[in-house]
C-alpha cells in the first residue's frame, strides 16, 4: 500500500513516534488545564495508524472520507492525523550515506563539495487547483511549458539519480533561473568550491555566474545559421548528447517523486505542497538507501531433528 520496505516503516515508527508524542504533550501542557495531562479518553487512532493513514494518502491520493472509513473514525480526526504526521515527514530531509540528513539546500551544496560527488540539477512542475475568479494573482500559477496551473520545485540529485533535495517552491510561471536565484543557489556555490552540478538548457547563463560551477549544454544549432564543417557539427552534437546522457538520471529522479500520487496532480491546498514534496523526498530517498531483499542477512537455516549442532 504505501511502497516502503519493512525496514524504513520500523525506522519511521521508531524516529517520529516519540517526537509526535512530544509535540501532543507540550501541546496539552501549553494552556491552563482542569485536569492532568494524560487523563481523559484514549486516542482511537493511534500514532501507528495515523502515520500509515498519512503514508497512504500521499501514495495513492486517497481522500480523507475513505480512509475515515478503513480505520473506522470521522473525516475530521484523519484530517487531524495527516496534518500532525505530514510535517514530521517533511523535517527528516534526505539521507545520504551515513544516515547523514540533508534538510536545506545549504546542506545539499555542503555534502557535495565535502564528498566530490556530481549533482543534478532541476525543476519540476506540480498541476494545482487555479486560484478563484476575481481573485488577485489568478495567472500567478499559469506555466508557459506545461499550459497548466503548476508549482514549481528545484531539485537535486546525485549522479545516480538519488534525490537529494526537494523544495523551493514558486508559482509555474516562474523561470528556472529565477527560482534558482531566489533560492541562493548561485551565493551557496560561491561560498563553497568544488561543486559541480549538471543542468538542462533552461538554465543557459547560470554557469558564468556561478564561475563554471553549474554546467549547461551548448545550444543547439538554429537552422537558419551558416553551415559549418560536418566534422564541427557532428562534434557539436555529440557533446550535447554526452552532457544529455549524464543529466537524464535526475528525470529519474523525478519520476520516482511523481509515482506518489499526491504529486500527479495535487487537488489540496497550494499552500501545504511544499510540505508534501518535502515530505515524499525524504521517504524515496530513504527507500532508495534502505538495502534490498537479495542483500539482507540471511537467518541461519535450521539444522534437521536429531541432527547434531
Amino acid at each position: 500500500m504505501t511502497g516502503l520496505s519493512l525496514q524504513v516503516l520500523a525506522e519511521l515508527v521508531a524516529e517520529l513516534g516519540p517526537r509526535w508524542q512530544a509535540r501532543q504533550d507540550a501541546r496539552l501542557a501549553d494552556r491552563p488545564r482542569q485536569r492532568a495531562v494524560g487523563a481523559g479518553a484514549r486516542h482511537r487512532l493511534v500514532f501507528l495508524d495515523r502515520l500509515l493513514a498519512t503514508l497512504v494518502h500521499l501514495r495513492h491520493g486517497v481522500t480523507h472520507d475513505v480512509l475515515a472509513c478503513w480505520f473506522g473514525v470521522s473525516r475530521s480526526t484523519i484530517t487531524r492525523a495527516v496534518g500532525e504526521v505530514r510535517p514530521l515527514l517533511a523535517e527528516r530531509g534526505c539521507t545520504v550515506e551515513g544516515g547523514v540528513r540533508l534538510r536545506t539546500l545549504a546542506d545539499v551544496v555542503a555534502h557535495l563539495g565535502a564528498s566530490g560527488q556530481l549533482g543534478l540539477l532541476d525543476a519540476t512542475e506540480v498541476r494545482v487547483r487555479r486560484p478563484a475568479a476575481h481573485k488577485a494573482g489568478r495567472t500567478r500559477f499559469v506555466s508557459g511549458k506545461a499550459r497548466a496551473n503548476t508549482v514549481k520545485a528545484l531539485l537535486i540529485t546525485d549522479s545516480e539519480g538519488r534525490l537529494l533535495f526537494c523544495g523551493q517552491t514558486r508559482p509555474g510561471s516562474i523561470h528556472d533561473l529565477t527560482q534558482v536565484r531566489q533560492a541562493g543557489l548561485v551565493e551557496l556555490l560561491a561560498l563553497i568550491p568544488g561543486v559541480t552540478l549538471l543542468a538542462d538548457a533552461g538554465y543557459q547563463g547560470l554557469s558564468t555566474q556561478t564561475a563554471g560551477a553549474v554546467i549547461t549544454p551548448r545550444p543547439a544549432r538554429r537552422k537558419n545559421q551558416i553551415p559549418i564543417f560536418p566534422a564541427v557539427a557532428a562534434a557539436h552534437e555529440a557533446e550535447r548528447r554526452a552532457h544529455a546522457s549524464r543529466r537524464i538520471r535526475v528525470e529519474h529522479g523525478i519520476s520516482h517523486l511523481k509515482n506518489w500520487r499526491a504529486l500527479s496532480r495535487h487537488l489540496g491546498r497550494r499552500e501545504h505542497l511544499d510540505t508534501i514534496l518535502r515530505a515524499v523526498a525524504g521517504l524515496v530517498s530513504s527507500q532508495e538507501r534502505a538495502p534490498r531483499p537479495d542483500q539482507l542477512p540471511r537467518p541461519p537455516r535450521a539444522l534437521p531433528a536429531g541432527t547434531a549442532a
